[in-house]
């Protein structure tokens, strides 16, 4: 069977399509590459009532102790629900490429988390999207992070997408 040039550049591109639609889907979130759209997220957390993304200055008493009013626990127990430990934190190592600057190793992070210590680095928020610190908290702080693993990212990415 001959393939005409015509026909061979429109298979050509439709391979590109899809192969643009594969890489597309798993690319960094747009908030992690564009610093007007991160700071316009961030800023809205920080606002809204019900999200409260803080606090800006950890030593902050009185934003723990109205997270803990939230929650109906103490200021102590509050402190314990930071980013780090959210389920809708990414630390994925395909997510530290997408962040700027240095952050922790996947190591250091895993040898954190084994310790059961708190850990300081840049990770992204699937649930209000905007790069966050690992150390604070918001209202909507949910157990079951971080996200260490690509597979759950890229999940997380596919249902935010969808």
């Amino acid at each position: 069977m001959k393939v005409t040039k015509k026909q061979l550049s429109q298979i050509i591109k439709e391979e590109l399509r899809l192969l643009w639609e594969q890489v597309k889907e798993f690319a960094c979130p747009a908030p992690t590459q564009d610093l007007e759209l991160n700071t316009k997220n961030r800023n809205s957390a920080i606002e809204a009532e019900y999200i409260q993304y803080g606090p800006l200055n950890l030593s902050d008493e009185d934003y723990w102790e109205r997270a803990a009013e939230h929650w109906k626990t103490t200021p102590d127990v509050a402190k314990e629900s930071r980013c780090y430990n959210c389920v809708a934190f990414d630390v994925s190592p395909r997510m530290q490429k997408c962040m700027p600057g240095e952050i922790m190793s996947q190591e250091e992070i895993d040898e954190a988390m084994e310790k059961d210590q708190p850990w300081e680095t840049l990770g992204y928020c699937w649930m209000h999207k905007f790069k966050c610190h690992s150390a604070r908290s918001c209202y909507t702080w949910a157990a079951g992070g971080p996200i260490v693993e690509d597979e759950a990212s890229h999940d997380w990415q596919e249902r935010n997408e969808a």
